[in-house]
């Protein structure tokens, strides 16, 4: 079993964790989630005692197990153990895994796999004010292309543990990945959208990439304000020529960029409108 006890603390440890429901540290070294990355995750923001966007998150979830063939938990059940995981605490992060289960050596599923949740809270991180924009750079990990993967939340993120340790600056708040062909992907945890005055731009996430729920979010929101919002292969010349940029995350909310890469950007070029509608939707229930 692998259990918290050998685990050094990192500064941000989980204030509860469960396991299938049970208050629990210890899972088999057999799980194919720790072997393989045989597993989904989502990240879900806890404010003012309710889940943020729930709906969206437990869609994406059901479309990854569809996608990768894992049985999905009972979802009244599911729900049942979330509230008694965030009973009493306003504001925090909880991280939801649904892992495959254990199994034989070798990349071959069980043929009947028993899978598990692992709900864990976290504190709610420190973050800046987010009207006054961030600092972003240019990453020089490729993100990887996998139409089969792309869009869902899989355990599978080292490229983006690769993009994120290329920074050690706290003035740097995030740093934007292309794929091997040099198209923009996104932020190693963040969406990205372009503004030119007139529209949005944002990356396909087809061939890599996730389909965030607030990218999801923007895109309703900027329906409703008349403003067009599509898909769009971006490249870092496309940022160049940009009236405006924002990033979205389901922790963060918006982040607007004021500087990429030593370029600087006016933050009164962005369709604040939209953009506090965005922030305002993200914090609530759906």
């Amino acid at each position: 079993m692998v259990s918290k006890q050998n685990t050094p603390a990192t500064g941000s440890e989980p204030l509860r964790v469960f396991i299938d429901g049970e208050k629990n540290h210890c899972i088999a070294v057999t799980e194919r989630g720790l072997h393989y990355g045989d597993g989904l995750f989502e990240t879900i923001l806890l404010h003012n005692g309710h889940l943020c966007q729930w709906q969206r998150h437990c869609n994406r979830l059901i479309d990854g197990a569809k996608r990768l063939e894992i049985p999905m938990p009972n979802l009244a059940q599911l729900v049942a153990e979330i509230t008694a995981i965030t009973n009493g605490i306003e504001n925090g992060v909880l991280k939801l895994l649904l892992i495959r289960g254990s199994g034989g050596r070798g990349y071959r599923p069980p043929s009947a796999p028993a899978p598990h949740r692992l709900l864990l809270l976290y504190p709610l991180p420190p973050a800046p004010a987010w009207q006054l924009g961030v600092r972003v750079r240019y990453c020089h990990t490729p993100a990887s292309i996998n139409s089969a993967l792309a869009g869902i939340k899989h355990l599978n993120r080292l490229d983006a543990v690769l993009a994120r340790s290329e920074w050690h600056d706290p003035a740097i708040s995030e740093g934007l990945m292309c794929d091997a062909f040099g198209n923009l992907v996104g932020g190693t945890m963040t969406n990205l959208f372009v503004w030119n005055q007139e529209q949005l731009r944002t990356p396909p996430v087809n061939r890599s990439g996730i389909a965030g729920t607030r990218r999801a979010l923007t895109f309703e929101l900027a329906a409703e304000f008349g403003i067009d919002c599509t898909e769009f292969p971006l490249t870092p010349s496309d940022l160049d020529q940009a009236a405006g940029l924002f990033l979205t995350n389901a922790i963060n909310g918006l982040w607007p960029v004021r500087e990429l890469a030593g370029r600087h950007y006016a933050l009164n070029a962005l369709p604040w409108a939209l953009l506090n509608a965005i922030v305002r939707a993200s914090h609530a229930p759906d």
